[in-house]
């Protein structure tokens, strides 16, 4: 009998340090988070990371890649985490989502938008600046033929510069599809910045220069938390519609707003089934977007590095994050800091 017992004690032993050393590879092995370049994207991702971290003791990592490749790691596993997901836009994620390859959980920034703006003084003008309003009857899409020169091209006078997302974000797809259903092509240049810092900084310019610009921008961001902006009027959400402006192969597009935002944490099948805890902290997950906005802006005119303003942000409003978590993994989280 205590040959069986002392046998069956290190049969025990043995199982215990085998399913502890397992766990310690699962804690060894980073989780990869996808490296967004736009200002709420990789601010939301460092507060992510910030809590997988020091509140649960992960560690992590990010890889860079444009929305389309993280989109498609994210399918493949390569990556685990994507901060800050637009679901449903792409049919890349549609398609994935659908064969249960990722998920979106939560409902992170509620009132996010994107579509196309223009500086508020462009057409209601800014006396204490000494700007006159150059468009004052622009209010929609339809408007813009009859003011391409005042958002002249300096490289195509003949035509207006729009400003459109980087090549490999899906927004620019969907928006040089809309020029075509806009008919605008013959009226606007398809300007693509090479990056979204590049198209913060050239918005930024102008407005502070007084200068008209036409852009395509999204909130939650700095911008608007920033400027006085007008988001110009399209015509409402059709389904059907925006189906033809996510196919950048689509010859016939037609014209509609982007579809209502839903803001989530994208994450990967393998993911979700093994890290049920930092499952339920995502779909916990609400940050107000006025809010958002400030600490982006704050984020954006001192050139404070996303992960130092996610730091700040878990010590200045703990009533806000300690909703998502238990108590344990906020004190150590708190303690962290």
């Amino acid at each position: 009998m205590r040959s069986i017992t002392t046998l069956l004690g290190r049969s025990l032993l043995a199982l215990s340090l085998s399913v502890g050393a397992v766990s310690a590879a699962q804690k060894s092995a980073p989780i990869h988070f996808g490296d967004i370049t736009w200002e709420s994207g990789s601010f939301i991702t460092e507060v992510l990371r910030l809590i997988v971290e020091k509140g649960y003791g992960y560690p992590t990592d990010t890889l860079p890649g444009s929305t389309v490749s993280l989109e498609a790691a994210l399918a493949k596993n390569d990556i685990q985490v994507i901060g800050e997901e637009w679901a449903g836009r792409s049919p890349a994620w549609v398609k994935a989502a659908a064969e249960g390859k990722v998920f979106g959980l939560g409902d992170t920034v509620k009132g996010a938008t994107e579509g196309w703006w223009v500086p508020e003084y462009v057409i209601k003008g800014d006396p204490e600046r000494g700007i006159k309003a150059l468009a004052p009857e622009l209010k929609s899409v339809a408007d813009l033929p009859r003011y391409k020169d005042v958002f002249r091209d300096p490289e195509d006078p003949t035509r207006g510069r729009f400003l459109n997302s980087p090549t490999g974000w899906t927004s620019e797809i969907v928006n040089s599809q809309k020029l075509k259903a806009y008919a605008l092509n013959d009226s606007f240049v398809n300007f693509r910045t090479g990056s979204g810092a590049a198209l913060d900084a050239e918005v930024a310019s102008s407005i502070k220069r007084g200068k008209p610009v036409l852009f395509y921008y999204w909130s939650p961001t700095p911008l608007l938390g920033r400027f006085k902006l007008v988001k110009l009027d399209e015509p409402p959400f059709d389904a059907a519609a925006w189906k033809t402006l996510a196919d950048a192969n689509n010859p016939n597009p037609k014209g509609t707003r982007s579809m209502p935002a839903s803001l989530a944490i994208g994450v990967s099948a393998p993911f979700k089934a093994q890290y049920p805890q930092l499952v339920t902290f995502f779909e916990k997950v609400d940050l107000p977007i006025d809010l958002l906005n400030q600490t982006l802006a704050g984020m954006s005119e001192k050139r404070l590095q996303p992960r130092v303003v996610a730091e700040a942000f878990l010590r200045d409003q703990p009533q806000i994050w300690k909703a998502w978590v238990p108590a344990e993994v906020a004190s150590q989280v708190s303690n962290s800091l």
